[in-house]
């Protein structure tokens, strides 16, 4: 049954990270939130599964040794015992073998390349993460830098499978801008060479389960189930968000929910702003999570750089935290991301395990459709944002045209990537555009939330 009309000086609308993580800071601070989430549960991207005694995330996460904002909002929430940084292997498929690529000792081994191409790849690649700034790179395309500086061996055996998978139709547009804060966050992550990722004890839903706790204690008011179906303006300022759980008025409202859910609620109110959020174009991703009673390979990261794979990287989770934490269960994510005109954006969940599975002994010929336990597939339409060129032209401002509405979004991670920690960012920048005490919120190397944040 729908909810009575309920009214709070801040109304945040969508239950991620950024949106919890935001109502955190703000109740912190005394005021009074209400949280609208139109899933079934709070979360969003954080969802998790039953496996082996403890739960798993749908989508493949891990950390960063330098992810200031997470670590944290970890140890706020009394969570720092259960957070774990473990080395990290890499590799790469190329040429249909599979090689392990973990360092400069690995690149000057690396088969595919000449040892010119990779010197060439390695001084390009330490360049971008190392000393390159983004804002001077957004009108480059990445793959026509790589070609430049990194040379056509190297760009066609790795850095344009990589892209071509990961961006599809895009890759040609992608700048190298956001290849600078994707680089960066690696190589910030590395001890005396080796990478160390870091993963959360009892999975991300011990940090999730915390924090809605913590938020309740606080008096923060979640609504879940509350599909907003329109936005009601008086005056030129929002005074009331109408959902399938009721009506919901506020002094002030927090749109954490991505851009392309949140366009067409402003087109009858407000077309020209819809229109210039409706410039922000979403991928998709498809997660095949495999549960094995034996692993594949002894590589956490496996990016697919061959063609002819219906997916781009394999990542073997319990090559990162053991299989014993699962009950002695072997588990692996195949991962895709798609345009959402692709056929992946409507395939039955049983199509797309069908596919994914089909291909594996390629990669791993040991491998045998009996050594699977279980399958389970889960998708999302707007997983990430079209990165194209000069991006940060279509980055909203926080403040919106809307005087008494903000705007924090995955669009305003840009130029660095996807992550937990940058979504805690953009909470921290956007909370601080609306007056909100941050300071206790640390400011790491993200490059997350520097655009619209004025």
């Amino acid at each position: 049954m729908p909810e009575a009309a309920i009214s709070a000086p801040l109304v945040i609308l969508g239950g991620g990270v950024t949106g919890l993580t935001a109502a955190y800071l703000a109740a912190r601070a005394g005021h009074s939130v209400v949280v609208l989430e139109g899933a079934a549960e709070a979360g969003g991207l954080l969802s998790t599964f039953p496996v082996g005694g403890t739960r798993l995330e749908h989508y493949y996460h891990h950390f960063f040794t330098h992810d200031a904002e997470l670590r944290w909002l970890i140890g706020e929430l009394g969570l720092t015992d259960k957070l774990r940084f473990q080395p990290a292997t890499m590799g790469i498929f190329r040429n249909g073998g599979l090689h392990p690529f973990n360092g400069p000792l690995d690149l000057l081994r690396f088969p595919p390349l000449s040892l010119p191409a990779r010197l060439r790849f390695g001084a390009s690649s330490w360049f971008l993460g190392k000393f390159a700034h983004w804002r001077r790179r957004e009108d480059t395309p990445a793959l026509e830098w790589f070609y430049r500086y990194a040379g056509r061996a190297a760009t066609d055996a790795i850095w344009r499978p990589m892209l071509e998978v990961k961006f599809g139709p895009y890759a040609d547009r992608v700048p190298i801008a956001w290849m600078v804060g994707r680089l960066r966050q690696r190589m910030c992550s590395r001890e005396a060479g080796d990478q160390r990722l870091g993963y959360l004890e009892g999975s991300l839903q011990v940090l999730l389960d915390a924090l809605l706790a913590r938020l309740h204690s606080l008096g923060v008011h979640i609504v879940t189930g509350a599909h907003i179906t329109e936005l009601e303006l008086r005056q030129g300022s929002l005074a009331a968000v109408r959902t399938t759980a009721g009506e919901f008025s506020g002094n002030r409202f927090l749109a954490t929910i991505p851009t392309a859910h949140l366009a067409p609620l402003l087109q009858e109110v407000r077309p020209d702003y819809a229109a210039t959020l409706g410039r922000i174009e979403y991928f998709g991703a498809v997660c095949t999570v495999l549960e094995l009673h034996r692993p594949l390979s002894s590589t956490y990261w496996l990016n697919v750089a061959d063609p002819g794979f219906p997916f781009g990287g394999v990542i073997e989770h319990t090559n990162l935290i053991p299989p014993s934490t699962y009950g002695g269960r072997h588990l692996a994510y195949l991962s895709r991301y798609f345009e959402n005109t692709n056929p992946l954006a409507s395939a039955p969940r049983e199509v797309i395990a069908r596919d994914m599975i089909a291909p594996l002994p390629r990669l791993f010929p040991q491998f045998r459709r009996a050594d699977i336990a279980a399958v389970r597939v889960f998708r999302t339409s707007t997983a990430a944002t079209v990165c194209d060129l000069r991006f940060s032209e279509k980055v909203p401002s926080a403040r919106t045209p809307i005087p008494n509405l903000f705007l924090g979004a995955m669009a305003h991670i840009y130029p660095d990537e996807r992550s937990c920690n940058n979504s805690i960012r953009v909470a921290a920048e956007v909370c601080r555009v609306m007056g909100l005490d941050t300071a206790p919120v640390p400011r790491g190397p993200s490059l997350s939330a520097l655009i619209g944040m004025e």
